[in-house]
């Protein structure tokens, strides 16, 4: 069976995944949904033991029908190869009982490397499919981790341009070196006076300029996006929580069909809705338990029913999850509305215009599965050490407040089901917060002499990724106001 493809707010319906992945962003500004979320089509008991690659294939043609066997193939084969450091690709380490999923063993050490490494496959693949003769533009809003991922995925393909927007100020240094030392001729990058959600506003405003992308057709341009809007990243997704469940049950921590809970750092909400489809799959996860920092706009909408963007925006130690504007929830809304675009799009133009608005409890019934925490900066340093004393195990910033946020639940509620942490970047990227939090205030150190002393004390080497900027020369300074962000991508394009 072909399953289509049709956006939250209905202006667009009947596409095949490969369309769908080449727009990434609908015309009427919705996000696109399959018409049903299918389910495993053989018994998740015959994934126990199979490899990441052949658990990604089974997931993946679910929803991807319109690409071959061979194709899909030759895409998973050549994105999970030598890239990642290790073989099982998302290890899961067992420590201060919890089970935390690795997703940060790719080239960018952090998990958007597990969907970005095949996007530029998929979307090339896509690109042939549909006779596209247009050089593909990916245009892309990051707040520290998407940006550099995309880059590195894109770098050099052809056919292909990648222009990527992050909040100046807004990130680590090491993701900021990590993005401005990026190689390949087809590269952009480009800071802006703003936040994370200036960038994402900005990037949605863009694709939704009809007359721009008349002006880029015109020069052999169309845009399409690597941010978690794309089908073609949230798919992908899906695939760790799967081979996360048949690896506990081959390792004999669970017993077959036993329930997981698993609680994700979230800011886009991108990574647990990958969870919650996961559910839908057929994978026994009992509780989605959705982990906020400071800028907890989730939290209180689990709490109230009331996403509400109207407050402070605040730089935390995890900032990649320093997000008001969570895009992703969209898809989930649209699920709650009974998959109606009316009300869906109803909700979205109350969150532009208004800034915020409240779903029915109806709706709120629907999302039961899932439960709001979130962890402060306190809260989330204390964890980085408790887990570090208690086991010697070091996680990163992001991971902590999950972490945090599983603790926390677990003693509110006493549910002990086994839990699945998504670990989503390498210590190393945050290292200058994470030895704050395990050895006190580090000051105005150079952030590579701590990184030398976290491999010490995480006995674990420097990563690659984290080595070869150390010395890589600066390729991208380009800096423009949140306003003038289309301006810049004609001047990149030559329009």
């Amino acid at each position: 069976m072909n399953l289509s493809y049709q956006s939250t707010r209905g202006g667009e319906s009947g596409l095949t995944a490969s369309q769908a992945i080449l727009k990434g962003l609908a015309d009427d500004g919705g996000l696109f949904m399959p018409v049903e979320i299918p389910k495993l089509d053989i018994p998740l008991k015959e994934l126990y033991g199979a490899t990441y690659q052949e658990t990604a294939y089974q997931v993946m043609k679910l929803f991807f029908t319109d690409f071959t066997e061979e194709e899909l193939r030759y895409c998973i084969n050549h994105a999970y190869d030598e890239k990642f450091d290790t073989e099982e690709i998302a290890p899961l380490v067992k420590a201060d009982g919890a089970y935390y999923l690795e997703l940060f063993h790719g080239k960018t050490i952090a998990f958007k490397d597990m969907a970005l490494s095949i996007l530029p496959y998929l979307m090339t693949t896509s690109a042939k499919k549909n006779q596209v003769k247009n050089d593909i533009v990916i245009l892309t809003a990051t707040s520290g981790d998407t940006g550099k991922a995309a880059l590195a995925g894109f770098a050099d393909v052809p056919g292909t341009r990648i222009i990527v927007f992050y909040p100046q100020g807004g990130v680590s240094r090491i993701q900021e070196l990590q993005m401005v030392t990026q190689k390949g001729d087809n590269t952009a990058v480009v800071a802006i006076h703003g936040n994370f959600d200036d960038a994402q506003t900005g990037v949605k405003n863009i694709f939704g300029d009809k007359d721009f992308a008349e002006r880029l057709a015109g020069k052999g341009f169309q845009l399409s996006s690597a941010n978690s809007i794309n089908i073609g990243r949230l798919v992908p997704q899906i695939v760790y929580y799967v081979y996360a469940y048949a690896k506990l049950v081959s390792n004999e921590e669970i017993a077959d069909g036993d329930p997981i809970n698993v609680t994700v750092p979230t800011g886009n909400f991108g990574n647990i809705l990958a969870a919650y489809f996961a559910k839908q799959l057929g994978v026994p996860i009992k509780k989605l338990i959705c982990a906020s920092n400071d800028n907890k706009v989730l939290y209180d909408f689990f709490q109230t029913g009331t996403y509400d963007r109207k407050r402070e925006f605040i730089l935390t130690t995890s900032p990649s999850m320093d997000i008001l504007i969570s895009s992703n929830l969209e898809r989930l809304i649209y699920l709650s509305t009974g998959c109606d675009a009316t009300a869906t799009g109803t909700l979205m133009k109350e969150l532009s215009e208004k800034g915020a608005y409240t779903v029915t409890d109806a709706q709120r019934d629907f999302m039961k599965d899932f439960c709001g925490g979130y962890a402060t900066e306190k809260e989330d340093a204390d964890e980085i050490r408790h887990v570090y004393e208690e086991t010697g195990y070091v996680i990163d910033t992001h991971t902590a407040v999950a972490s945090a946020v599983c603790r926390k639940y677990r003693e509110e509620t006493k549910d002990n089901t086994p839990t699945v942490i998504a670990s989503t970047a390498s210590p190393y990227k945050f290292a200058h917060s994470v030895m704050e939090a395990i050895a006190g205030e580090q000051g105005d150190r150079d952030e590579f002499a701590i990184v030398d002393e976290l491999s010490k004390t995480a006995n674990v080497p420097v990563p690659q990724a984290v080595e070869e900027i150390r010395t890589a020369p600066i390729r991208h300074t380009r800096v423009c106001d949140r306003t003038d962000m289309e301006k810049e991508v004609a001047e990149i394009l030559g329009l």
